[in-house]
């Protein structure tokens, strides 16, 4: 079975999480704090390959590893 590609989010979260030193457990237990919503890592494998794309959660994500939100500026 093939591996799902990281969507261009999914790579910016990758380089954000290395960039500050921090796991990916570590962003999961930001967003549910940040959040009150369930989110795990399954869920967040979803967001990184594009399978969903839930404004609330990618939301906090960009605002916790403070990623711009390149799609405001589509038309």
């Amino acid at each position: 079975m093939a591996k799902k590609q990281l969507c261009q989010l999914g790579k910016e979260i990758n380089h954000a999480l290395v960039d500050i030193n921090q796991p990916k457990e570590w962003l999961i237990e930001q967003v549910r704090q940040d959040t009150g919503k369930y989110f795990d890592r399954s869920y967040l494998h979803k967001i990184e390959t594009g399978e969903l794309s839930t404004l609330g959660i990618v939301s906090s994500i960009r605002k916790i590893l403070c990623l711009e939100d390149n799609t405001k500026n589509v038309q």
